[in-house]
């Protein structure tokens, strides 16, 4: 299985939630596992808020901020160019996603055409969820819009 993670689901490697388990299995499946570029800025923000939010100590974010960097050069990461960004731009307003949304569902695309396979798109985001189905991908975890 090709792996794509957007940043809801990335944070979870990194923080226990809901959901942890889950991406834990899709990664321990996955013969390869990638992301947006954005995701980095995205996943440092994740942690730092959980700090704000009194879900981790100081200590906590930093020692999953640092295994996170320490993994990021291990994750496949899509560049933000020029091309995708228009992509997202178009997914954005016909799907009426969320700016970072669409740039991680237009990331996705680009990585299965790049790799002529189908990629699944692990993502906790219901909106995300919906385009990425609606765009013949398969979203991950197959039971999130039940919840």
């Amino acid at each position: 299985m090709i792996l794509y993670l957007d940043a809801s689901a990335l944070v979870k490697r990194y923080i226990a939630e809901p959901g942890t388990q889950a991406v834990a299995e899709a990664i321990a499946a996955a013969d390869v596992v990638g992301t947006s570029l954005i995701s980095r800025a995205e996943t440092a923000a994740a942690l730092a808020k959980a700090i704000r939010m009194g879900t981790l100590t100081r200590q906590e974010a930093d020692s999953a901020l640092q295994v996170f960097r320490d993994e990021w050069l291990s994750l496949v990461r899509v560049q933000a160019t020029e091309a995708l960004v228009a992509r997202a731009d178009e997914l954005a307003w016909d799907l009426g996603l969320r700016g970072y949304d669409a740039v991680h569902l237009a990331s996705a695309l680009v990585w299965q055409n790049g790799m002529g396979e189908g990629v699944t798109v692990a993502t906790f985001d219901r909106q995300l969820w919906e385009a990425v189905e609606s765009q013949g991908m398969i979203p991950y975890p197959d039971d999130l819009l039940a919840t």
